[in-house]
């Protein structure tokens, strides 16, 4: 069974093309900077060179559009047809509580997402652009719907609840949810692999760190606590989230601007975290690192305090779980950037742990960053979101006629 994963972030698509029986991959592929200038896809089929090409990606459609594309070229495709894909994943980032796992998709599934898009803004929205497109084009190939949520409905209600009254709760769900599920379940299980400990008997704490970052403590196979919330707004800076702020901001930014509270929510979302902080040079970390080394203050700011958030989140989840055996690096940032990982471990020698220079100018590959000696390690493993769709989508599927 060949099952298409679509992995709608804020401002990229990551895509994969997998046999699900074997779990080998058949091609993958990356939209860049969909909504950015400079946007590109790139496309790699097993075994082939990859191909990289800039094009205009205005929205995540035009980016669905373009995956579908690359897989059905005649010259570099890997299918005759769009006929060959049996199954599609799709990454959906909220499911309140209405889902704690994968579900076919159906009018009714992407209704209750619809109903909870307000709690994921940038995301939830593009999801449903991915479903609706790849239903257009494959009317007869069933979808799956793997949630970001699932994996953290593991919180105690300590973690999970918010300091309202508790009908509020009761009543509407409000309440902290997690997001980046799919990854930080990967990557934590990874780590124990690679650590050779049961999964079941460790405490690891998950740095996914892109242009959405969230934190995890995983205690024994299951999340304790996560740093988003009800919605992804909360918790790290990102790319362009404030990340958590003193609620006051919102009335206090409404006073002095005159703007209504869905402006600010949309600046909030879409015009703060790095991107704001930099003075408007870039969400791309990319960017910021050539300024962060260029000594621009703005760069210089944005990554300063980006790397001072990560730090106190590790250190608040070692005393969530009352210690800590690994640390990991994932994503976009966590997986790519030197820098960031310096910056963020070079403060945490109190827990007996010592980066490896050398170790940490990996990029993008399997590797353990901390000095031998270390008692506590430092890991980056890249993160397989996709695979872990992939497995969802084939169990649902496969009995399918």
């Amino acid at each position: 069974m060949k099952v298409l994963v679509i992995n709608c972030g804020s401002s990229s698509l990551k895509f994969q093309l997998i046999d699900a029986e074997s779990e080998q991959l058949i091609a993958k592929g990356l939209c860049e900077r969909i909504g950015i200038e400079g946007s590109r896809i790139s496309f790699t089929a097993t075994g082939k060179d990859k191909i990289t090409r800039e094009t205009p990606m205005p929205d995540h459609k035009t980016a669905i559009n373009l995956v579908l594309a690359a897989l059905t070229d005649k010259e570099h495709g890997v299918v005759k047809s769009l006929d060959e894909i049996n199954a599609v994943g799709h990454r959906i980032v909220h499911g309140g509580e209405n889902f704690t796992k994968s579900v076919i998709i159906d009018e009714d599934v992407i209704k209750a997402i619809e109903e909870v898009s307000d709690l994921a803004p940038l995301h939830n929205p593009a999801n449903l652009i991915g479903i609706r497109a790849c239903q257009e084009l494959m009317p007869k190939v069933p979808m799956v719907a793997v949630f970001d949520t699932a994996f953290h409905q593991t919180m105690p209600e300590e973690a999970y609840l918010y300091g309202l009254p508790y009908e509020y709760y009761a009543k509407y769900k409000i309440r902290r949810y997690g997001f980046h599920g799919t990854s930080h379940s990967y990557v934590s299980k990874r780590c124990a692999e690679i650590m050779g400990k049961d999964y079941n008997d460790c405490k690891i704490i998950v740095c996914h760190l892109g242009n959405g970052a969230s934190i995890s403590a995983v205690k024994d196979g299951k999340c304790m606590d996560t740093s988003m919330g009800l919605t992804p707004l909360e918790g790290l800076i990102m790319g362009t989230r404030c990340g958590s702020i003193d609620p006051s901001v919102i009335e206090l930014v409404e006073q002095k601007t005159q703007m209504t509270t869905k402006q600010v929510m949309n600046i909030l979302n879409k015009e703060s975290g790095v991107y704001g902080l930099s003075d408007d040079i870039s969400s791309d970390f990319r960017d910021l690192e050539d300024g962060y080394f260029a000594k621009v203050p703005g760069a210089v700011r944005a990554i300063d305090t980006f790397c001072y958030h990560v730090m106190k989140y590790i250190g608040s989840y070692v005393a969530v779980m009352n210690g800590v055996d690994a640390i990991c690096f994932t994503a976009g940032v966590g997986e790519n950037s030197p820098i960031v990982r310096k910056l963020v471990l070079d403060r945490l020698g109190y827990l007996g742990l010592t980066l490896d220079e050398e170790a940490n100018e990996v990029h993008g590959k399997e590797k353990m960053i901390s000095t031998e000696d270390s008692k506590v390690k430092a890991y980056v493993i890249p993160t397989n979101e996709e695979l872990a769709i992939a497995r969802d989508t084939y169990a649902l599927c496969k009995n399918l006629k």
